[in-house]
C-alpha cells in the first residue's frame, strides 16, 4: 500500500512539475496528505477485517445453534407426539369404560324397575288398602309397609299374618342380585311406657328389633344374607305429622329399600 502512496506522491510530483516549479512546502503538504488518506484507508480496512471476522464468528455460531435448536425441536415435537398418542389412547378407554359403567348401570336401573312392576303386582290388594306404598325413584325402589300388618302393637316378632304379606315380598326378592336390600325400621314419637321398656328404652331397640327380625326372615326364607342390611331410625324420619293418630299410624313402619350395588 506504502508503494500505492510514493507512486501516487511521484505522479503528483510529475504532474506539478510540468505544470511549472513546485515549492518544497507543497510537496510536503501533498506528501502528508496522501499519507493521512493511506491511513485512513489502512485503518478502515482493518476495521472491516475486524468486522468481517467476527461476522464470520456470529455466522458459525448461528449455524451452530440452528443445528442445535433443530434437534431439540424435533426431539420435542416427538415427545409431544407419543403424549398425544397417549392421551388418545387413555381417552379412548375412559371412553368405553363410561360407556360400559352407564350401560351397566341403566341395566341396574331396568332390573330395579322391573322388581317394582312384579311387587305392585303382588301387593296390589295391600296398596289398594293403604296398607303398601311403593315408590321407585332414579334405581332406588323403597317398599313401605306400615306397622299395624306386621307387628302387634309394642312387639318385634312378626304375626301371622304380617308373615303372609312377606311371603309376597320373598317371592319378588329372591331372586334378585346385585343389589343391597335394606331393611329400615322407624317408629312415632310416643315414647315407650311400662314394663315395655325393659325389653325395649326407646323406640331405637323397638325399630331395631323389628328391622332385624324381618332381615332375619327374609334369610331365612332364602333371600341372599350378602344383599341384606338393617337399619333402626326410630321416630327421626317422620313421613307424617305426630301430632294425630292417623299421622303416628303412618310413621310406625317398615320400609324395605333396594338400591343398585355400588
Amino acid at each position: 500500500m506504502r508503494k500505492t502512496v510514493v507512486a501516487i506522491t511521484a505522479f503528483a510530483l510529475v504532474a506539478l512539475g510540468a505544470a511549472g516549479c513546485v515549492s518544497k512546502s507543497e510537496y510536503t503538504k501533498t506528501v502528508q496528505a496522501a499519507q493521512t488518506r493511506y491511513d485512513a484507508l489502512d485503518a478502515d480496512n482493518a476495521r472491516l477485517k475486524r468486522e468481517l471476522a467476527e461476522a464470520g464468528k456470529r455466522n458459525e455460531q448461528l449455524k451452530g445453534d440452528l443445528t442445535l435448536k433443530s434437534g431439540e425441536l424435533g426431539k420435542t415435537i416427538a415427545e409431544l407426539r407419543q403424549r398425544v398418542g397417549a392421551l388418545e389412547s387413555d381417552n379412548t378407554r375412559l371412553t368405553q369404560e363410561l360407556a360400559d359403567s352407564q350401560k351397566a348401570r341403566e341395566e341396574k336401573v331396568r332390573e330395579v324397575s322391573s322388581t317394582y312392576e312384579q311387587l305392585m303386582a303382588k301387593m296390589k290388594g295391600e296398596i289398594d288398602k293403604g296398607q303398601v306404598t311403593i315408590s321407585e325413584l332414579k334405581g332406588k325402589l323403597t317398599l313401605n309397609m306400615v306397622e299395624a300388618i306386621l307387628f302387634d302393637s309394642g312387639k318385634a316378632e312378626v304375626k301371622p299374618d304380617g308373615l303372609v304379606v312377606l311371603g309376597k315380598v320373598i317371592e319378588v326378592l329372591k331372586p334378585v342380585t346385585g343389589k343391597s336390600i335394606r331393611i329400615e325400621g322407624h317408629s312415632d314419637d310416643q315414647p315407650i311406657v311400662g314394663a315395655l321398656t325393659q325389653r325395649y328404652p326407646t323406640n331405637w331397640e323397638l325399630s331395631a328389633a323389628r328391622a332385624i327380625n324381618i332381615a332375619r326372615y327374609l334369610q331365612k326364607q332364602g333371600v341372599d344374607p350378602a344383599n341384606l342390611s338393617s337399619a333402626a331410625f326410630g321416630e327421626f324420619k317422620p313421613v307424617a305429622d305426630n301430632a294425630t293418630p292417623e299421622g303416628r299410624a303412618k310413621n310406625r313402619r317398615i320400609e324395605i329399600v333396594l338400591v343398585p350395588k355400588e
